[in-house]
């Protein structure tokens, strides 16, 4: 007759496959690193003038050890005022929609939802129309359009708070309510722009559209703060989020305040994303694509899914960017319009295939 094994034995066992298992999946976030830098120095290679990695070397170390040169060769200027400022820019909007995606996903427990979902799109959108037709703004000079539409990016997710809290923040409230926003915007700024000028409402139109050729240091130093800061408290908060994922009763039988947690990863999400959209207008599908690519390969414990989808972001922007610059070169495309090309057949394909395994 068989030996019982003791109880601390098969609970060593247990802890050691959980570890086990642990390990493989922050495998793949760390495999996403070197994918990045390969993405990055990809980028900065090609182009209308395609650049060597020995050229990018030398460039690299006259940046690092602050020589110089008597006479900027246009191959150091094409990469230090033009291409590193694009990529770090799409880098930056990268993590922040696929961080962003991956937890609003779990905090509106909608799988289609994304930064895009609480109308903050749709706000930006009517501020800078507002700004760029009417002339009207809350900021002047070179920040009018770019204070405009960060304000009213805030403003919707000001007023998802205001009517979701009478309802204990609950996720069907905020989705809706988003919703509403986003169709009452859209609608706004249609107006808008049927009473503008042509030349004005055509610079509204571009503006909306996603696009990272307004990159530049002064804008990289404004936005990375609000980046690098808010993907690292979305980190922090991860293992609360995992015990959101196994219901509300459940969190708030293990001390977790789930209205709290809910409304502060919600404004952080916002802040990351309504900076970002300030500057480089509407990018769609990234943060819908990257969470869900990542939950396809690890599943749905946050604690890997956030950094691994901002890593993924970075890596999808900059893979879309690089498309959008050589594609039809020397004609430079919306990077909001590759996405949305790229990120259509995936979704649907990850769709299809889920379905088939499902079966």
């Amino acid at each position: 007759m068989p030996v019982a094994q003791p109880l601390h034995h098969n609970t060593e066992i247990l802890e050691a496959a959980y570890r086990k298992y642990k390990k493989g999946k922050w495998l793949f976030c760390m495999l996403l690193v070197p994918v990045l830098l390969v993405a990055f120095f990809y980028s900065l290679a090609v182009g209308s003038a395609d650049i060597s990695l020995q050229e990018i070397r030398q460039v690299f170390w006259l940046l690092i050890s602050g020589q110089s040169p008597a006479v900027e060769s246009s191959t150091s200027l094409i990469i230090r005022e033009f291409r590193l400022p694009r990529i770090a820019m799409g880098a930056l909007t990268g993590m922040a929609l696929g961080a962003s995606g991956a937890v609003m996903q779990v905090v509106l427990r909608n799988p289609l939802a994304d930064p895009y979902i609480c109308g903050i799109s749709a706000a930006a959108g009517f501020g800078a129309s507002l700004a760029i037709i009417l002339g009207v703004g809350v900021m002047t000079g070179p920040y009018l359009v770019i204070g405009n539409a960060f304000v009213f990016s805030l403003l919707s997710v000001g007023v998802i708070l205001m009517i979701s809290g009478k309802k204990d923040a609950a996720p069907q409230t905020m989705v809706l309510t988003g919703i509403a926003l986003l169709f009452f915007f859209q609608a706004m700024t249609t107006i808008i722009q049927y009473f503008g000028d042509s030349d004005a409402v055509k610079a509204a139109v571009f503006w909306t559209i996603g696009d990272l050729g307004k990159a530049g240091w002064d804008k990289i130093s404004l936005i990375a703060p609000f980046v690098f800061a808010g993907t690292i408290y979305l980190c922090w908060k991860s293992k609360d989020l995992n015990l959101i994922n196994a219901g509300d009763e459940t969190a708030k039988s293990l001390g977790i305040h789930v209205g709290r947690v809910r409304i502060l990863c919600l404004v952080v999400s916002t802040i990351m994303v309504a900076g970002i959209v300030s500057f480089t207008g509407t990018i769609g599908f990234v943060g819908l694509i990257a969470p869900h690519m990542v939950r396809f390969m690890i599943g749905n414990d946050n604690t890997i899914l956030i950094p691994s989808s901002a890593l993924l972001g970075a890596i999808l922007l900059i893979v879309s960017d690089t498309f959008a610059r050589t594609i039809l070169s020397p004609v430079i495309l919306p990077v909001g319009t590759v996405t949305a090309f790229l990120g259509v057949p995936l979704f649907v394909y990850l769709i299809v295939y889920r379905n088939e395994m499902l079966k």
